[in-house]
């Protein structure tokens, strides 16, 4: 096939001006809000929930293994339910595996309405009182302390429901990507909604951890 002259000149004129301009290396560790993401007016203190944090690594098992691909301890559960079962930490997701693009369902449905008492391992602390301020707002299903280790990523995925995020602890390279919009979400008390409804996923490019609190909002 011939490449026309014209053709060659305009793909050389709108690299030298592509080349001309620097790119943007700042905004990038910023809050930028999008379709399916945004930030409420809603604010908690960043120093107590990263205490609250360690001393609800103290009273679990999970072991304070912050560095695994995924890792989740809950604050709500099911009334009187002591053991959880691996579902209630993950449950329903979509998603689509190969190149057919057809929609695929992974795990079982979780009744997020049945998940309306705290833990009471958890009572007195920082993360009750967060707790209590949500449901005063919204309806709150399962509540989650989430981590996903470093150069790791979720599957591209879509939830029943959306979610509530509060970063505890992260870095620059940690992104949330739903709807094709892709943002950080700095750890300095902020409540962010993600309509986890659409496709989306998480990921941790960076070189330390990524820890939230992650609430369902039952739909």
């Amino acid at each position: 096939m011939k490449i026309s002259s014209n053709s060659i000149e305009r793909d050389a004129a709108v690299m030298k001006d592509w080349l001309a301009q620097p790119p943007d290396t700042r905004s990038v560790a910023n809050f930028l809000p999008g379709p399916g993401i945004q930030k409420l007016d809603l604010r908690f203190d960043i120093a107590k929930l990263r205490a609250a944090l360690n001393e609800a690594l103290q009273r679990t098992a999970f072991k304070g293994d912050l560095d695994k691909g995924f890792g989740a301890f809950s604050l709500t559960r099911r009334p009187g339910v002591e053991v959880e079962t691996s579902n209630d930490l993950s449950g329903r997701f979509y998603t689509r595996v190969d190149e057919s693009y057809e929609e695929v369902s992974r795990e079982d449905i979780v009744d997020e309405h049945a998940f309306s008492e705290f833990v009471p391992a958890f009572k007195g602390s920082y993360f009750e009182f967060l707790h209590q301020e949500l449901v005063k707002r919204f309806p709150i299903g399962r509540m989650r302390v989430l981590s996903k280790g470093t150069y790791n990523c979720n599957s591209w995925h879509r939830d029943p429901e959306p979610r509530l995020h509060i970063p505890i602890i992260t870095n620059p390279g940690a992104l949330f990507i739903v709807n094709h919009h892709v943002t950080h979400l700095p750890a300095d008390g902020s409540v962010y909604f993600t309509d986890t409804r659409g496709y989306h996923t998480a990921l941790n490019g960076g070189e330390s951890q990524r820890v939230h609190v992650v609430a369902a909002l039952p739909t």
